[in-house]
């Protein structure tokens, strides 16, 4: 059967102080003028106005919400709210006071039984199949919200109109909206971040012909390069890599260093803004100065604990609750910890066959007759299949990860929901981490890094190491990016549009609930139709948002967040692929939100919760991973230590050869030298790294120009990094996280407040001795 419950809230309920804010009885209706110069608001006027020339963003037909200001309730200042409203407990309270009533009864023998807490326990014992608020009517239901929202923000067509936040809120709650605020928000500044992109892949595409890097490349086709594995490699022309290295120069080019600095502001703004943007948000729902100071535990905590005798007093409410000791504490966290670890070198293996296999091909390859397009494409087809292949590891690592995580949240024991969603938060970002950018950072910071010589390669487990191309590993770090954030991005994309279609087709087919068996009469068919056109029973053929809710939506952005700042030098296109996948994440989501799941519970929230601290801390990381890929996995420093240091009419002619060391094929290690080669008569091969020549004296060692371009990638990072540092901090200081203009106006708010309270409150104290007078007058005894 299906549990419906509908609450009538009367006014002796109004006890319940914390269970919303409610309207105050006094309206700010008046403007408040603004103050001093906010800097922000006025860039972003100016920029308005330049954006309406050429483009005019619809703003749909919904209008503004009116403004009105709220307050705690409180029955001892009653006379702040204005109690004969009709809509003085509205829908989103209802829902809300149903779902804390439903959570914390208890339904075992008595209502101090605390083995079965919170309509959990019945769901999970099979008494009530479900638990969940109504839609508003049908999404085909005119004069519906659901209908107006479907039709005006879900639809794809509608993509340029601005989002109906404050309708967003009031029909999926604030903890919806805030996602869908963020969001929105997020793709907005997308835009600046995806035009630089284009910018310096453009960039590129019309020097690249002038590139002589890249043109030496594919001009040396006497350059015989030496063999990339053991034996079954042959010797190979270093303008087979011709392709590759023009395709790098799309992304690493003379534009770089600026994209990278540019962007790790990017980051800085974008964080910055929110933060404004969001307490502005906050203040227009009423949820300023919200906190979970006084969150109740979770059911299921209180379940698990109801036998335990370790107990201590809430020290902001003053209740009495049980505790976990400190015994149980320990093993579930060293538990987790372990099984973190365990978790991480999982996806460390996972690279590292990836690795095997790229190795693996590229020895199948040599021993066969390849053909012209094979030798010319080898270096793209390679990298681009293996990234294929860790994207589906990723997707398999994924599916055993979140289990894994859900399992070690509960055995934690966590008090409040909050608690227990945060963790659950961190838990499974630092596994997706691990799993998705474990790959991309082996080939941004480790491959090719330090391989040793043909007379001496550093082997790991008695196997040869990866050596990157002689134009360096940027391309692969791009191919390996592109598949991974684009191929998942559009891997989401199919899902989201395909399974919730699919599995409510399913429901509908396999679903039983609400229909009647054995019909023999008219009558009772006309029950039946009656039946299963209960919204109730339409509901629950839609999908359930299960306990995590809009975790995996946070997650699959936030995953995306980082790809777009932890590693965009090597991808300038991020930004751009990113904003074409938000454009339609947001439309795709608001419809999958509306028609094919259930309505959620409207839970509030003050802000984005622990996402922030997530984006916070890739932002301070992006700084230094694109200052590392910049100084040790382009070839723009030691292309300009060349053209200071070694050039001798300072340009970057000859800086090929200046990169290719030299190597006496007679030195080769045993069992290293090809079996047999098409090429005859070798005596010196060529390999990427700094290293004297054999007829040096020192022979096969660094030469002073290797140190001179290492401490030069050094500089460049501790320079780069104290740079945007500087200017971060010069950002955050001039962007105040609360705008001028709002900070004013609560002010002002709380001001009219206090008078109005100490107005009343002086009238309730005047009524109160007026009241005592004349108790006094008639006891005394001059009244008799």
């Amino acid at each position: 059967m299906v549990g419906t419950v509908d609450l009538l809230l009367r006014k002796e309920l109004k006890n319940k102080d914390y269970f919303s804010k409610k309207m105050l009885l006094y309206p700010m209706t008046e403007h408040i003028p603004e103050k001093g110069f906010d800097l922000i608001e006025k860039i972003k006027k100016i920029i308005g106005r330049i954006i309406r020339i050429f483009i005019t963003i619809d703003p749909g037909p919904f209008a503004p919400t009116k403004y009105i200001l709220t307050a705690e309730y409180s029955r001892e200042k009653s006379y702040l709210f204005n109690e004969d409203d009709p809509e003085f407990f509205s829908a989103e309270v209802r829902t809300l006071v149903i779902d804390f009533i439903l959570n914390r009864v208890s339904w075992g023998k008595d209502q101090t039984d605390g083995n079965c807490v919170g309509i959990q326990c019945l769901l999970d014992g099979g008494v009530y199949r479900a638990a969940y608020p109504l839609h508003d009517g049908e999404h085909t239901t005119e004069n519906s919200l659901r209908h107006q929202l479907y039709v005006e923000w879900a639809m794809m067509s509608k993509w340029i109109r601005k989002q109906p936040i404050d309708q967003i809120k009031e029909y999926l709650g604030v903890k919806y909206a805030f996602y869908f605020t963020w969001l929105g928000f997020y793709t907005h500044l997308l835009i600046p971040a995806a035009i630089l992109g284009l910018i310096v892949f453009f960039y590129g595409i019309f020097t690249f012909p002038n590139n002589r890097f890249s043109s030496d490349i594919c001009n040396a086709t006497d350059t015989i390069m030496c063999p990339l594995c053991d034996r079954t490699c042959d010797y190979w022309e270093l303008s087979n890599t011709c392709f590759y290295a023009r395709l790098t120069y799309l992304f690493d080019n003379d534009l770089t260093v600026i994209f990278a600095f540019l962007m790790s502001i990017w980051a800085t703004l974008f964080l910055e803004l929110w933060k404004r943007y969001s307490a502005t948000i906050t203040h227009r729902w009423g949820l300023t100065g919200f906190t979970f100071e006084a969150e109740h535990p979770r059911p299921q905590y209180l379940a698990r604990l109801s036998g335990s005798n370790h107990t201590k007093v809430n020290i902001i409410t003053g209740n009495i609750e049980p505790t976990v000791p400190l015994w149980k504490k320990i093993p579930a966290t060293l538990f987790s910890i372990s099984v973190l670890l365990l978790l991480i070198v999982v996806a460390i293996a996972a690279v590292f066959g990836v690795v095997l296999y790229r190795m693996s091909v590229l020895a199948s390859l040599s021993l066969t007759n390849q053909s012209d397009w094979m030798s010319t494409y080898s270096n793209i087809f390679i990298p681009t299949t293996a990234a294929i292949i860790n994207l589906v590891c990723i997707q398999l690592l994924n599916l055993v990860y979140d289990k894994v995580a859900i399992y070690l949240t509960e055995m934690e024991l966590l008090r409040t929901q909050t608690e227990f969603d945060e963790s659950l938060t961190i838990k499974i970002y630092l596994f997706q981490f691990v799993n998705y950018y474990t790959s991309i950072i082996y080939i941004a910071f480790l491959k090719g890094k330090n391989v040793g010589y043909p007379a001496k390669y550093l082997r790991i487990f008695g196997l040869r190491q990866e050596e990157c191309s002689p134009g360096g590993c940027l391309m692969e770090l791009s191919i390996q990016l592109f598949i991974i954030m684009v191929g998942q991005q559009a891997l989401n994309t199919v899902v989201e549009m395909i399974i919730p279609v699919g599995l409510n087709w399913f429901n509908s087919l396999t679903e039983n609930t609400g229909r009647l068996d054995n019909l023999k009469s008219t009558s009772e068919e006309e029950d039946l139709a009656t039946a299963v056109k209960k919204p109730w029973i339409e509901d629950y053929r839609l999908l359930d948002w299960g306990p995590r809710g809009l975790f995996p939506e946070y997650l699959e952005m936030v995953m995306q967040y980082g790809f777009v700042t932890l590693f965009v030098t090597a991808f300038p296109l991020g930004p751009f692929f990113a904003l074409l996948n938000n454009v339609f994440e947001m439309r795709l989501d608001a419809k999958k939100f509306l028609k094919y799941f259930r309505r959620p519970i409207p839970h509030r929230v003050p802000n984005i919760g622990v996402w922030y601290r997530v984006l916070d801390i890739l932002g301070k990381l992006a700084v230094i991973t694109n200052a590392f890929i910049i100084a040790f996995s382009s070839n723009y420093i030691p292309r300009m230590v060349y053209i200071s240091l070694a050039s001798e009419d300072n340009t970057d002619k000859g800086f090929l050869n200046n990169t290719l060391a030299y190597f006496d094929t007679k030195d080769f290690e045993n069992g290293i030298a090809p079996l047999s080669s098409s090429y005859t008569n070798v005596t010196y091969c060529r390999y990427k790294d700094y290293r004297n020549p054999p007829w040096s004296p020192q022979k096969y060692e660094r030469p002073t120009f290797y140190y001179e371009v290492l401490v030069a990638r050094l500089t460049f990072i501790v320079i780069f990094q104290n740079i945007v540092s500087l200017v971060k901090v010069a950002v955050q200081w001039l962007i105040p996280d609360v705008p001028n203009a709002l900070s004013d106006r609560i002010k002002r708010e709380s001001y009219l407040t206090t008078q109005m309270i100490i107005k009343n409150e002086a009238k309730k104290a005047a009524e109160i001795e007026h009241m005592d007078g004349m108790l006094h007058g008639v006891n005394s005894p001059n009244s008799l």
